[in-house]
């Protein structure tokens, strides 16, 4: 029988285990680059639709909020179907409002189609459960991070590509309303290219797909009991704080470059997709923080350094709130850039070892809080009496006292007879 992993060799697809490891963090790339992919284009759509502040707003509420919902259900679907027919049938259908978006011809008709689209990132939740059945506990919140982080890199990718195609489909000679509709049908294809790979060459365990090892058998009871476990809220406002401030950025930095400094569309992109960028090191720096915190302190040690980056995010929000011109921007936005993707990766640094029976469930519930954030942030852009700097300083001022929250909460492992020792060195080839 094949076990799980204890090395990550990045170059390699010789084995199950690292096919899987890229093939998920490319699906949640590819869900992310269609779940984002209107967000650079949306100073377009405004004029094109005539949206109002407040109807922007609900639009970035509605962007997310269908996730939370998403990311619960998948999570358990994880734990009954298996990650590789769950990833399948989410790539499947959630296409289907990606290449139908372009139909909208009003605010109303936008906001469903966005809702809709919204599903696809409750992809995360089945990255994180797959890659956490693939390696050891040794290295579970490395390769968490990792997956974690390259996925993340679709909402960078989409904010430079996405304008960059648009201006492509207008050089052909169409007008800007329909190149920002026929731009969609992109993502839509990559994410059937991406269920392909995933039926092809990916397995549900190192050992085979749940249905061939009668997982389904094993654990056929949903563990609620698990909400009464308070750092799993904790972990759930701390995704809030960092996921949830991620999703917000990716979705109103485009216009907050163009209004608040007077960019182009395309120059906006370009700044905001420097940000989702960093995914590409930063979460998984994080997850490798984490680790190795919690050979030498415990879970403890990983407790306390998702405290302090928050508290470090928190401060860099607030220095980008008050930056006077693009310069200063651009280094504040870096800097809590830096802190909140490595806090992404730090706090799934510590749920695989929350409640390994009920892994699914919990990334869920975790990850659905990331959403939740996001949702509650994008209240306070939607209001006409708010301000987007002032948005940032209160977001920023909320994420400080969550850190403290955090910092305050014990966690420990829950005993699983399984479970081997947390001291086998990272190690990455």
């Amino acid at each position: 029988m094949s076990a799980p992993l204890n090395k990550i060799k990045i170059f390699s697809l010789d084995t199950i285990q690292m096919r899987t490891f890229h093939i998920t963090w490319l699906m949640f790339f590819v869900c992310f680059f269609g779940w984002f992919g209107l967000a650079p284009l949306m100073p377009t759509i405004r004029t094109d639709l005539g949206l109002s502040k407040s109807q922007i707003g609900n639009i970035i509420i509605a962007s997310v909020s269908g996730t939370i919902i998403a990311r619960l259900i998948i999570g358990r679907l994880c734990d009954t179907w298996g990650p590789r027919k769950t990833a399948i049938r989410l790539l499947l259908i959630g296409s289907l409002p990606v290449f139908l978006v372009g139909l909208a011809k009003d605010y109303t008709s936008f906001l469903l189609f966005r809702l809709a689209i919204s599903v696809i990132g409750g992809s995360f939740v089945i990255t994180q459960f797959h890659t956490s059945l693939m390696f050891a506990p040794s290295i579970k919140g490395t390769a968490n991070a990792i997956t974690g982080g390259w996925g993340n890199l679709g909402g960078g990718v989409t904010n430079m590509v996405m304008p960059l195609i648009f201006a492509a489909i207008v050089g052909f000679g169409y007008t800007k309303a329909e190149a920002w509709r026929y731009a969609m049908i992109v993502p839509g294809l990559m994410m059937l290219g991406v269920a392909y790979l995933y039926s092809r060459y990916t397995k549900d365990t190192p050992n085979g797909n749940f249905d061939e090892i009668n997982h389904h058998k094993k654990n056929s009871k949903t563990d609620w009991s698990v909400l009464a476990d308070w750092r799993i809220w904790a972990l759930m406002l701390a995704y809030g704080m960092c996921f949830g401030m991620e999703i917000t950025f990716d979705n109103v930095a485009s216009l907050h470059f163009v209004d608040t400094f007077h960019l182009s569309q395309g120059s906006a992109g370009f700044w905001a997709g420097i940000f989702g960028f960093m995914n590409l090191f930063a979460r998984a720096l994080g997850g490798i923080i984490s680790d190795k915190a919690g050979a030498r302190f415990g879970m403890k040690g990983k407790g306390w350094l998702l405290a302090l980056m928050l508290l470090a995010e928190g401060i860099g929000l607030l220095l980008f709130a008050q930056a006077g011109s693009l310069v200063i921007a651009i280094v504040a936005m870096l800097s809590f850039a830096l802190f909140l993707k490595m806090a992404n990766g730090a706090t799934y640094g510590i749920v695989p070892f929350i409640n390994e029976k009920n892994a699914g469930l919990v990334s869920g519930i975790v990850g659905a809080g990331g959403n939740m954030g996001g949702m509650l942030f994008g209240f306070l852009f939607k209001s006409d009496s708010i301000t987007y700097v002032e948005a940032f300083t209160y977001i920023g001022f909320i994420v400080i006292g969550i850190s403290c929250i955090v910092m305050l909460t014990r966690f420990t492992r829950q005993p699983v007879e399984e479970a081997a020792p947390v001291r086998t060195p990272v190690a990455i080839s």
